[in-house]
This record gives C-alpha cells, sequence and structure tokens, in this order.
C-alpha cells in the first residue's frame, strides 16, 4: 500500500540552518516531502543548503508575495504544509487563508513574551537579555494575521541564566530550534489535533 506523502515548502531569509535540519528530518521520513525552499534574498544561505541537498530552490520578489504569485506557486506544487524557518517579511492574507492550520513558524523565544512586531533574530535575544530573564526557548506556532500570535504548537524551555551576551543566548535557544521544529511539524502532519485556549491540543 502507498505512503501519503505530505508536501512541505519552506521559506526563509536567513542562512537556513534551521531549514537544513527539517530537510534532512523530511528526507529521513517515508511520509513527509520538502519540494520547495523559497527565499526572498537572492543571497540568503538557505538557498545553497538546499540546493546541496537536491532541493528546489526559488528566489521570489516582495511583489510576487504580495500580488499571489507565491501562494499560487505553492498550490501548483500540491505543498500541504508551509514552514517558515526565519523568515522575516509579513506574510500576506491571502497565503496565510490558503495555509490556515498548516502554515508554521518557528519563534526564538518563549510566546507570548518577546514576540509581536520588529521581534526577530538577534532582536528577540538582545531583549532577553536585557530584561534579566533566566529562561528563553523557542515556540513553533500555526501563523495567522498577527504577528506571533497564533495558536502554539509545541515549545521548550531553555535556561540561559549563565549566558552573559546576546549571542550565548542565540547558540542556546538554537540548538533547541534544531530539535524541536522537525518534531512539531511532523506531530501536525500525524496526529489529528485541535484548537484550544490559542494551543493546538494533540488528541494521541
Amino acid at each position: 500500500m502507498a505512503v501519503a506523502v505530505a508536501k512541505v515548502a519552506i521559506l526563509a531569509s536567513g542562512s537556513g540552518t534551521n531549514a537544513e535540519r527539517l530537510i534532512a528530518a523530511a528526507q529521513a521520513a517515508p511520509d513527509v516531502e520538502v519540494v520547495l525552499v523559497a527565499s526572498n534574498r537572492a543571497k540568503a544561505g538557505v538557498l545553497n543548503r538546499a540546493d546541496r541537498l537536491g532541493i528546489p530552490t526559488w528566489n521570489f520578489r516582495r511583489a510576487e508575495l504580495e500580488s499571489g504569485a507565491v501562494t499560487a506557486r505553492l498550490l501548483d506544487l500540491g505543498v500541504e504544509f508551509v514552514a517558515l524557518a526565519g523568515f522575516l517579511m509579513k506574510v500576506p492574507d491571502g497565503l496565510v487563508a490558503a495555509y490556515s492550520g498548516r502554515m508554521l513558524n518557528l519563534h526564538p523565544a518563549l510566546l507570548p513574551a518577546f514576540g509581536g512586531k520588529g521581534m526577530y533574530g538577534m532582536r528577540v535575544h538582545r531583549a532577553v537579555l536585557a530584561s534579566g530573564a533566566k529562561l528563553s526557548g523557542a515556540t513553533v506556532h500555526l501563523v495567522n494575521n498577527e504577528y506571533d500570535a497564533g495558536p502554539i504548537v509545541a515549545q521548550q524551555a531553555v535556561d540561559v541564566s549563565a549566558c552573559a551576551s546576546a549571542e550565548e543566548i542565540a547558540a542556546a535557544v538554537l540548538k533547541v530550534e534544531h530539535e524541536l521544529f522537525p518534531s512539531a511539524i511532523k506531530q501536525l502532519i500525524d496526529m489529528p489535533h485541535y484548537v484550544e485556549s490559542n494551543r493546538v491540543i494533540f488528541k494521541g
């Protein structure tokens, strides 16, 4: 009996270490396939990583994202799930609607803390450091029309009390991200679930 394969696209803007982990996890799974890695930046490292792993890539322009061309291409490819791995552009309403409940974002903090417009990358880690927080971590959440406000799929905390810089916090959180994101996406694909109190609850 043939195994149903869930097609996944990754949108990213940066170096792509989390995207690489997602691709590796998908290549090890019989029922998940990454069919496209797309970026708004022509020189983003994620495109080189995807090329090396044999994944088709696409560098799109802002106008293509806003016009619906990105959404159309994903639908044409039969993409069922979208993963935002360090994607720094606001996702337009049309793309959010097309993949409602099937688009996930990885945020480098424990939402709802240190989230919202302008909170991404090192900005998050600097804010954590400045706050004196002892814990940070990573959050995987469904994407809606608000910044970092979609239902939470998974979170994992990291003790950052001994970190003396934002860079040290980033390195500690990145280790968690590499494990959390692939497992959360696989869980969302494989297991029945529902949303309760802005959190995804799995039935399995």
